[in-house]
């Protein structure tokens, strides 16, 4: 066990930084852009997981260019609810959850929270599959199924030995995996004026299907588990330095530190969209063009890439599932850890060792060992993968309006609540994902 991590009193609270730590400045304004890098890059990486990858690889499939467009609506969308989650997270000193739980009846938050668990697990099941059955593709023998174990051992042991400022720089550099999709795409020879065309002008559909992968790509993308992470990340920062306090109480830090939250959370999110595009480019101009369909997994488009596109392909492909796996297994159970340990007032932070945060430890254990123990057993969490997305975009209408509410509230963000601009954002894209499920459950049964 790491001895740099630092016993802290209150689970939320400011204190001193683990002894090794990265300084950070109270006030956010020092340092190129690259230093205003963290907590959104992260949580934009890790949104684009196996199972977004499987998403987003099925709408290519299926309905090739003419599911662009979601990716490039989404990402203003995604951008003002990921900055009020963060800025709720720095601003109060608190979780989602905590605040939550201090503003809004119990039964709300326990049926958010218990929800959010429950997506995150299958989720995480999905993932480590998913991870298991590329590393079998790349390996070319050996059983997938212990590979997955393997990746889902590797995800949670991470989790418990690393602290916080240590951890953290191991996800940025895996957010590198992701540009296997930008180069996978590139080595294609891509009809670009068609790509642009149908990008800006699809033709939309009311068929079921075609409204359902549009609710999974919004529920893929727009996620309740990034707007629990992202809030807990900044309070994380917040700890990690000495000098910074929570912005409602100090106010001459904010202008910074809002400013690199803003930068953060813009590359972030477009990284993440961008990705997101280039997996539907890729997947409609080969598995869709010739045919293919229908896709379950990530590691299945993958495969079905190897004949299509080539060997460099589905290489690509493969290793990049490999390495999105490792960064979005601990956010999904880390955002569930971080959630019920706000519900139930346990101590919360990454920077704690396994003595001082031992129920919160024990979430991030259990939901990974859960998942990885799904796919030793008849329950086929892969054929879930699809719906966990659809079900992750019903959940995140709720979670969204308690979000837009607390960001307005003086008791929780003192005299930094959210600027019109920002508020009018964050309900249209609440406003969106609502009608997004609205129309997807007007079109069940046709």
């Amino acid at each position: 066990m790491s001895q740099n991590r630092t016993p802290q009193r209150q689970a939320e609270s400011p204190r001193t930084a683990a002894a090794g730590g990265p300084p950070t400045s109270g006030g956010g304004g020092k340092g190129g852009w690259l230093s205003k890098l963290g907590p959104g890059l992260i949580t934009g990486a890790a949104d684009d997981d196996p199972s977004g990858i499987a998403t987003y690889a099925q709408a290519g499939a299926q309905f090739g260019f003419n599911m662009l467009w979601t990716v490039i609506l989404t990402y203003p969308l995604m951008v003002g609810i990921q900055i009020i989650s963060a800025r709720i997270g720095r601003v109060s000193g608190h979780g989602l959850a905590t605040n939550i739980r201090n503003h809004y009846p119990r039964w709300l938050l326990y049926t958010l929270v218990g929800l959010l668990l429950v997506a995150n697990t299958i989720n995480i099941a999905a993932d480590i599959a998913a991870m298991g059955e590329a590393a079998r593709l790349v390996v070319g023998s050996g059983g997938a199924h212990w590979y997955a174990a393997a990746a889902g051992v590797l995800c949670m042991v991470l989790q418990v030995t690393l602290p916080y400022h240590r951890y953290v720089r191991v996800l940025k550099w895996l957010t590198l995996a992701l540009l296997a999709y930008v180069a996978t795409a590139l080595t294609l020879k891509l009809p670009w004026l068609t790509v642009l065309r149908q990008a800006v002008l699809p033709t939309l559909s009311w068929q079921p299907a075609y409204i359902t992968t549009v609710v999974a790509i919004f529920g893929t993308t727009i996620s309740p588990y990034l707007f629990f992470w992202q809030a807990s990340q900044e309070v994380e920062e917040l700890r990690a330095d000495p000098a910074a306090r929570p912005l409602k109480r100090a106010g001459a830090q904010a202008p910074g530190q809002l400013e690199r939250i803003k930068i953060d959370t813009v590359i972030g999110m477009g990284f993440s969209n961008l990705v997101a595009l280039f997996i539907i480019l890729t997947t409609a101009a080969t598995l869709g063009a010739h045919g293919v369909r229908h896709i379950d997994t990530a590691a299945q488009a993958a495969e079905a890439l190897r004949p299509i596109a080539g060997q460099f392909a589905f290489a690509l492909f493969s290793m990049g599932i490999i390495g999105t796996g490792l960064l979005a297994v601990p956010v999904l159970a880390g955002s569930a850890a971080y959630a019920i340990a706000g519900t139930l007032r346990w101590k919360n932070s990454l920077e704690l060792d396994l003595s001082g945060a031992g129920k919160f430890y024990a979430i991030i254990i259990g939901a990974t060992l859960i998942g990885t123990a799904l796919c030793f057993t008849s329950v086929d969490p892969i054929r879930a993968l699809y719906w966990s997305a659809v079900l992750n975009g019903v959940i995140a209408v709720p979670v969204m309006v308690v979000v837009m509410l607390l960001a307005a509230r003086k008791s929780v963000m003192g005299a930094l609540v959210i600027s019109r601009r920002l508020r009018a954002l964050g309900w249209l894209c609440t406003g969106a994902m609502a009608l997004a499920v609205a129309a997807m459950f007007a079109t069940m049964g046709k």
